[in-house]
Parts: structure tokens; C-alpha cells; sequence
């Protein structure tokens, strides 16, 4: 059996008493897996990532059933042992570098102290460490880079600054939050391979959070489909792409242009409504004011349905019902 990284159980996360924004959340990413979390803006994917790190903003707040990383309870890991962990085994690759990475310092000063705090490296290997991944990322003239700040460098150096950075200590286990948003198709593609290369060599486990289906197709192991701070659909790769189960999945799905199936007169695929607000203690199927299939009924508990012995998905549809309607 697979080793399993990271395991979260019931994960909620509150902001004071007017957002609910992850609501039950159950995922878990394996040594040596990639596992995409998809939805659209406003689902929770960015928070879930943030509460795994402890990095909730001051009014946010998480429990769970369980979050654990290589078998330690991050819920009952005091401040100072979550920073040794966080940048160290566990890292994460923020969505915005322009914010995340400190104006004052030097992209070089911000690398090599990674290396520095959390390995003792001396200064020359850590630099020398930085350089390398620098130009592993695919930025040019790695050791003049190291010298300049990140005000000088483009939104798509930046990027690839953040990518390097958290590579630096060889994670375990790696949460990226739109890593390739900023970058043209070429260096995704040099950040993927890069990736894979790093998971084939080291078993990195991966939390790839993303909106691009197709990059999930490409790369992802396992799938967990997120919409208004709840796990709606999980799956491997293969079975989510073949038979989605739910509403949601289905509706995403049917957003993306197929070539040689969608003709260039016809309108693309869209779901209706947007992402609601949803507040604490907030009842039924959060989809239901958007869901062609919506009854009654969806206004109370919603069951977690098995679709196959690794597939479930939470909807009170039955299983069968995709084959009586095909997808959009």
C-alpha cells in the first residue's frame, strides 16, 4: 500500500461567523502521487492549501477530523515545530509571487536562507544549490538573477523564483497553487517535466492545485473536485475523465472545447449562476441553485455515494443515472 503524505479528514475552515469557506473536505495525496484539486474560483482550493500550512489569515479558523503530514497531527503541532516543517518537508508554491515574496530582500538572500535555516548549509552550497535550481526552472543567467529583487524580475520570473524556493530542502511533499498561471506555454511545459523529474527521483508527493483540465489530464494521478468548500467528486485520473459522476464535474467537463468534436460555431459549454457565499451551519447541496437534476430533497443531507471501490462523489443521484443522460 502507498504511503500516504498528507490525510485530510473533515477538514471546516471559518472566517468569523460570515464565510464558511471549506465545509467537510476529505482528500489524501500519497508518496510519489500528483493530486489535481479543481474548481472554479471562489470553491476553497487556495484555503484548504493555506490551512494545511497553518497560514490562515488572523480570523480564520480550522478544525478537523484529522490532518496529518507523515503521520504527525498538524492540529496538534505546536508554532515553532509547523515552522520547521513548513519550507522544510512540507512546501508550497504560492498562487501570487508578486505578494509572496519579500520586496526588501534579494531573490537571492530569500533562496539561500531556506537552505541556511532549515539544513544549516553553509552560505557557498546554499548558493550554489539556489543557482541550480534557478536554472533548472528554466531562468537564464542564474547567478546574476540572485543579486536582484523581485520588483525587477517579470510576473513570470517571479513565478519561476517561487517554484525554485520551494524546491530548495527536496520536499516531501509539495502544495502548488497555480504554479504555471504566469508562464507561456513553453516553460509549462519545462515546469511539469522539472516536476515530474523531481517526483520520479525523490517519491514527491504533489497537491496540484489547478483550473486546467487539461494539465489534469496530463499529469494528475488522482482527482478531487472542489465547489463551495466541499470535495464533490474524488477519483482517479481515468474513471473521472470517462464517467463523471457529479453535476459539477460533468459541467466543468463539458466546458472544455474537445477538437474535432466542438464546432467553431457552436457555443462553449457554461454553468449557469455563480459560486454562492455559503455561512456557517449552511444546509443540503450547495449546487443545487445551478443543478439542471436539483430536487426537493437537495435541500437536506446530501449522501457520499460510491461509484467504484477508489470513486465517490456526493450527490443523491445514483450512480447509474450518467448513463440514462449523457454529459453536455
Amino acid at each position: 500500500m502507498t504511503e500516504a503524505l498528507l490525510e485530510v479528514d473533515r477538514l471546516r475552515v471559518e472566517f468569523g461567523d460570515e464565510v464558511a469557506a471549506v465545509r467537510g473536505a476529505s482528500l489524501t495525496v500519497a508518496r510519489g502521487e500528483v493530486h489535481c484539486l479543481v474548481g472554479e474560483s471562489g470553491c476553497g482550493k487556495s484555503v484548504l492549501a493555506l490551512a494545511v500550512m497553518n497560514l490562515l489569515a488572523r480570523r480564520g479558523r480550522r478544525a478537523a477530523e484529522r490532518l496529518r503530514f507523515a503521520g504527525r497531527d498538524l492540529l496538534a503541532l505546536p508554532d515553532r515545530a509547523m515552522a520547521r516543517l513548513r519550507g522544510d518537508r512540507l512546501a508550497m508554491i504560492f498562487q501570487e509571487p508578486t505578494t509572496s515574496l519579500n520586496p526588501a530582500y534579494t531573490v537571492g538572500s530569500q533562496m539561500i536562507e531556506v537552505l541556511r535555516r532549515h539544513r544549516g548549509a553553509p552560505r557557498a552550497v546554499a548558493r550554489d544549490r539556489a543557482v541550480e535550481l534557478l536554472g533548472r526552472v528554466g531562468i537564464t543567467a542564474p547567478g546574476m538573477r540572485l543579486g536582484q529583487f523581485p520588483h525587477q524580475l517579470s510576473g513570470g520570473l517571479r513565478q519561476r523564483v517561487m517554484i525554485a524556493m520551494a524546491l530548495m530542502c527536496e520536499p516531501d511533499l509539495l502544495i502548488a497553487d497555480e504554479p504555471t498561471t504566469a508562464l507561456d506555454v513553453t516553460v509549462q511545459a519545462q515546469i511539469l517535466r522539472l516536476l515530474a523529474g523531481l517526483q520520479r527521483d525523490l517519491g514527491l508527493g504533489i497537491l496540484l492545485i489547478t483550473h486546467d483540465l487539461g494539465l489534469v489530464a496530463r499529469v494528475a494521478h488522482r482527482v478531487s473536485v472542489m465547489y463551495a468548500g466541499e470535495i464533490v467528486e474524488s477519483a482517479p485520473t481515468a474513471a473521472l475523465f470517462a464517467a463523471p459522476r457529479h453535476p459539477y464535474t460533468r459541467g466543468l467537463l463539458a466546458c472544455v472545447p474537445v477538437p474535432g468534436k466542438v464546432r467553431r460555431d457552436q457555443p462553449l459549454g457554461a454553468i449557469p449562476g455563480v459560486v454562492p457565499r455559503l455561512m456557517p451551519g449552511f444546509q443540503g447541496c450547495a449546487f443545487r441553485a445551478r443543478c439542471g437534476h436539483a430536487a426537493p430533497e437537495c435541500a437536506s443531507a446530501v449522501p457520499r455515494r460510491p461509484a467504484g471501490a477508489t470513486h465517490d462523489y456526493l450527490c443523491r443521484l445514483p450512480a447509474d443515472w450518467v448513463r440514462l443522460e449523457p454529459a453536455a
